[in-house]
């Protein structure tokens, strides 16, 4: 699946390391094709805080939708 650069994505595992749980939601600040497809995703926490900024695969976000 491919995602833009300011999609909504949502994470499809949790990453304890990073404070991150399945469900968390994102945006895409970074697109990345060498050497492979991935992709920079920021998370906030509820007062607008960056929580986290990690590089994830494709397979382990997916397009978010209300």
């Amino acid at each position: 699946m491919k995602f833009a650069e300011y999609d909504t994505v949502i994470l499809l595992k949790d990453y304890e390391s990073e404070g991150l749980k399945k469900g968390d939601i994102g945006a895409m600040i970074m697109i990345y094709t060498e050497p492979n497809e991935a992709y920079e995703v920021e998370f906030v926490d509820n007062d607008g805080e960056v929580k986290a900024q990690i590089v994830l695969l494709p397979h382990e976000i997916g397009r978010y939708s209300k």
